[in-house]
């Protein structure tokens, strides 16, 4: 933990539970936290993606994505380094997503030092649907990866 309550890491699940494939970030985080790992679900506009991990320096960013991949295919990209793929991550419901919040911080200088999204392709975005089998399994898969990324990073 930071001074004023802040971990330095944090993980935050983007989505809406309420749109089937969306909603994977948000799921996540119940896992994570589940686990013992910080992690907060964001379902707001993605501008309020940059007051959230103020004063982290690490950052691990969980959404559905919308490339024309398979559904359930996981995406890595170290944002800190490399602009996030414009329209990807366009399944938000706002105005205002989560390659404009990281863009926007970039240019303003309140990007976290570390900054990793993980991209889960969705395949339905439905009001009510559940998350689909596809999406569903590569959420497990992605839990084992952070985790060994969290505790790789712990031991340097």
């Amino acid at each position: 933990m930071r001074e004023g309550g802040r971990p330095s890491t944090l993980i935050i699940g983007v989505g809406n539970r309420d749109r089937g494939d969306d909603g994977v970030g948000p799921i996540a985080v119940d896992r994570l936290v589940a686990k013992g790992i910080p992690a907060v679900e964001h379902s707001h506009d993605g501008a309020a993606l940059i007051d959230v991990w103020e004063g982290c320096d690490r950052v691990i960013l969980l959404d559905a994505m919308r490339s024309g991949a398979q559904p359930g295919t996981v995406r890595r990209f170290d944002a800190s380094g490399e602009r996030l793929p414009k329209g990807a991550f366009a399944v938000s419901s706002h105005l205002f997503g989560p390659v404009e919040a990281v863009e926007t911080a970039r240019a303003l200088g309140r990007l976290p030092s570390n900054l990793i999204v993980f991209g889960i392709e969705g395949g339905s975005y439905g009001f009510g649907d559940p998350l689909s089998p596809a999406v569903q399994e590569a959420m497990h898969d992605l839990i084992d990866r952070i985790i060994k990324e969290l505790t790789n990073s712990h031991e340097r």
